[in-house]
């Protein structure tokens, strides 16, 4: 069976693996459960001084990732999994979207830089644009390590305790409930009681009815879904 694999295009190849070389993403690396591939896509210019952008028709600020530098770089990945570009213009990834990127072959991910990547190239690839939320970074890079991240600790093997991914957020359209560990008391602060109780079903309602009200009170969106889902209305 192949391995998951990562292929980011990019600029700067020399900031992978980075924080994927580390911690769980890192450790499950050097074991073979996953891969990372880089592709510099300045190997693929054709002036001295390596260049991969343009002024933009149009005029404006900036400069523009070229067309056919991109497809060059593109035609030299030919792994066959989605091609996405991050992309501050792009669908807000979700947890169902990792999950689905986690369970295929794995992801190309192309790094946009500078004002962005010429559209024709764009849609000649048919490329699919994701965002990690409303704001803006300096380039795809950083917002691509978080992605492969959110995948690969999705894969078997990667976390040890696959229940701990059942419980977490999103995985059930709810925000994960508070945790809480020793000292029992700290700083007049106590440990809710029905943790200490014993009494696991207890413990299982407590911990649904927190993730319930913790999305409320802080992912109106979230809790709208989730109502929706389980029929029921929040009256």
């Amino acid at each position: 069976m192949a391995v998951w694999t990562a292929a980011v295009l990019t600029i700067f190849p020399e900031m992978f693996p980075g924080p994927l070389g580390h911690s769980l993403a890192g450790r499950a690396l050097r074991e073979g459960i996953w891969r990372l591939e880089t592709v510099d896509i300045r190997d693929f210019a054709r002036d001295k001084h390596r260049s991969v952008d343009d002024a933009p028709f149009g005029g404006g600020p900036g400069m523009v990732m070229r067309p056919d530098i991109v497809d060059a770089a593109i035609a030299a990945t030919p792994l066959p999994a989605p091609l996405l570009m991050l992309s501050p213009r792009g669908r807000p990834i979700d947890q169902a979207r990792v999950r689905s990127l986690a369970e295929g072959p794995g992801m190309r991910l192309l790094c946009g830089r500078f004002e962005g990547v010429d559209e024709r190239v764009i849609e000649a690839h048919a490329i699919e644009e994701i965002c990690l939320g409303d704001f803006v970074l300096s380039g795809g890079e950083p917002a691509a390590i978080a992605l492969v991240d959110a995948c690969v600790r999705l894969l078997p093997g990667v976390v040890g305790d696959s229940e701990a991914l059942r419980e977490e957020s999103f995985a059930e359209g709810l925000l994960e409930y508070p945790h809480y560990t020793r000292p029992q008391s700290w700083q007049g602060r106590a440990v809710p009681e029905v943790l200490l109780s014993g009494h696991h079903e207890e413990i299982r309602r407590w911990r649904r009815a927190q993730a319930e009200t913790v999305t409320r009170q802080r992912r109106a969106d979230l809790w709208e879904r989730y109502l929706a889902r389980h029929g029921r209305s929040d009256a």
